[in-house]
């Protein structure tokens, strides 16, 4: 079934782990696909592997915390490919240490990438969607913003703005046609889990005590996300916005 058949969908972080399985979810389900990533190279595998596939996707080099490089990408999807139907915000970073161990530049990186970076292209895409006369945006937050998670203080504060980002999108243009919706995961198998869990000073006990936070005894999988993403993305959630799903394993339950 190709619930995303003619639509065109832009994703950031899709070099890798959640943005990686969202792209090629959304190929899957028919979407012409364009990735954007600060690895060009992993960009292009992705794009790659899913045109090999017989679908259509495109890659595309940038910063999400660089307005110049979302404006020049933006541009270029609607210069290429006429439209932007749906926005996936997954591009983001994850950093540790509480209020007391969080310098000021870090808390600077954390909220450019993580939450600036949304802000820039959220307001790129509504101006097309409005003109579009509808959209979707899917954004991707934390279970860290709706419960606040032990050491990740900035990270969660950016996680918890991006919930009432998506949020105040959705409400101020729910009659322009445009949806927003937030999927906030738990703990998800991803290149960045598997490198806090191997650069542990235990690795065994790290892997332990992540599942252990988790009620249904393992860890997410990428292609989980990715599946709620396309029902986020497809007409068939045309009655849902302003949500923050969570994705956790019952983490949050």
């Amino acid at each position: 079934m190709q619930r995303l058949k003619d639509k065109v969908a832009l994703v950031t972080g899709s070099g890798a782990g959640i943005g990686e399985s969202i792209c090629l979810r959304f190929a899957s389900e028919g979407a012409c696909v364009v990735g954007m990533d600060s690895n060009q190279i992993e960009a292009e595998r992705v794009a790659t592997t899913i045109n090999t596939s017989g679908f259509r996707a495109y890659a595309q080099t940038g910063d999400v915390s660089k307005q110049t490089d979302c404006t020049r990408v933006v541009k270029w999807v609607i210069s290429n490919l006429g439209s932007i139907d749906v926005l996936c915000n997954v591009a983001g970073i994850v950093t540790g240490g509480t209020l007391l161990d969080v310098s000021e530049e870090i808390w600077r990186r954390t909220m450019d990438i993580n939450l600036k970076g949304m802000y820039y292209l959220c307001q790129l895409a509504v101006k097309e969607m409005i003109r579009q006369e509808g959209g979707a945006i899917i954004n991707i937050s934390s279970v860290a913003g709706l419960i606040g998670l032990k050491n990740r203080a900035v990270y969660s504060v950016s996680k918890a703005g991006i919930i009432a980002l998506t949020k105040s999108v959705a409400t101020d243009f729910i009659k322009k046609g445009v949806r927003a919706n937030a999927i906030c995961p738990g703990v998800i198998e991803s290149p960045s889990w598997k490198e806090r869990v191997n650069t542990s000073t235990d690795p065994e006990k790290a892997l332990q005590d992540f599942i252990d936070q988790v009620p249904l005894g393992r860890v997410g999988k990428p292609e989980e996300v990715a599946a709620l993403a396309a029902y986020l993305a497809s007409d068939e959630s045309a009655f849902m916005t302003g949500q923050a799903l969570s994705i956790d394993g019952g983490k949050t339950m």
